[in-house]
């Protein structure tokens, strides 16, 4: 083995979504023994049948398949799945949706993490979902070949294949953190009064010395992530919010706009990514310690979905979400505090129309 294969990272940070389809598609044509999908949405459009297609051809070869999906995310699996399932991989929707009395929460409780784990080795986790309609956005996902890790996340996978239609279980088992090599996997539930992943995020802000920088493409951050932020960029570290100047989700960018004022007030610079969508999710404090993955930097992330995080400090890691926020940064705008404050009363009437339903957004 050269030199250079030996120091050769297994880590590897994507942020263009068409490459990252095209990585994944070589991955699975490469696969010998198993491929486990677990994602939000997997578009039935070109994107979508092009991972269908190359999934029915390792059924074909007798490779397992299992596939977890979110019903709200993705819709029925059949017929679209149809010859999947004939080709005898296992493919499941999670949390079908019913009609009842709670069905305006319970709809909500969704099962919103992106991982993929081909043949016990290569994994994936970040925030891009399979579909043709995400193409143009900026995404953050992480390819390892460590094999520590893509064992871990295949047992989380695993845990909530079995789940998938499941209301009552031990939630212990599916918030404890779980520690592989260098990182961190952190797991968050429909829970009130679990948030893993948002209790990261406080005492990082508790504890950064010099920065934080928050990407996220929707940004409601709740009472007690908005006081923290806000003593954090008062004793002086230097706090980078990037957030899309116009998300897909227009209601939520009403929402946002809120808060804005306030945190710019306390020192919190605000960029705009400009060019499309940025569906990245990252939190970073002092340009090293990392989490990313599926959840958003808002309330309904928080309390209603499942969702999935890696976190740590590992070097070349750390080193390419650098270059990726600076690339990003790159691209953005300044928020115009100015133009904020003589915003229209119907903008503020909205803003304050949508503030009881900030939890389902």
């Amino acid at each position: 083995m050269s030199m250079q294969a030996a120091n050769r990272s297994p880590y590897r940070i994507i942020d263009d979504p068409l490459h990252y389809i095209n990585s994944l598609l070589d991955d699975i044509a490469q696969a010998k023994h198993k491929i486990y999908i677990e994602v939000y949405k997997f578009g039935h459009d070109s994107v979508g049948k092009k991972i269908r297609q190359a999934l029915i051809q390792k059924a074909k070869e007798k490779i397992e398949i299992k596939l977890l999906v979110d019903s709200w995310g993705t819709g029925r699996i059949d017929p679209f799945f149809n010859h999947l399932l004939q080709l005898g991989a296992e493919v499941r929707a999670f949390s079908r949706i019913k009609i009842n009395i709670n069905f305006f929460t319970n709809s909500h409780r969704r099962n919103h993490r992106k991982i993929i784990v081909i043949d016990d080795k290569i994994s994936y986790i970040g925030s891009a979902n399979l579909t043709a309609y995400s193409l143009s956005w900026r995404e953050l996902i992480l390819r390892s070949e460590q094999t520590d890790l893509a064992l871990t996340l295949k047992d989380v996978f695993l845990q909530m294949f079995r789940l998938y239609n499941t209301i009552l279980f031990d939630k212990n088992d599916y918030v404890k953190p779980l520690i592989t090599n260098k990182l961190t996997i952190l797991r968050d539930i429909p829970s009130l009064s679990r948030s893993p992943i948002k209790k990261q995020f406080i005492r990082l802000l508790r504890n950064a010395q010099r920065s934080i920088y928050i990407e996220s493409p929707y940004f409601l951050p709740s009472f007690s992530l908005r006081r923290n932020i806000i003593l954090a960029a008062k004793r002086g570290v230097n706090i980078t919010v990037i957030t899309p100047k116009n998300s897909d989700v227009r209601i939520v960018d009403i929402l946002r706009n809120k808060y804005l004022g306030l945190l710019y007030d306390a020192g919190v610079c605000i960029k705009f990514y400009e060019p499309e969508n940025i569906h990245a999710k990252l939190f970073m404090m002092d340009e090293n310690v990392f989490v990313f993955g599926s959840p958003n930097f808002d309330y309904r992330s928080f309390r209603f979905q499942h969702e999935i995080a890696v976190m740590g400090q590992e070097g070349k890691i750390s080193f390419d979400l650098r270059k990726h926020l600076h690339e990003s940064l790159m691209e953005c705008s300044d928020f115009d505090y100015e133009a904020w404050k003589n915003r229209s009363q119907i903008e503020k009437f909205f803003e304050w129309l949508l503030i009881p339903f900030r939890h389902l957004l």
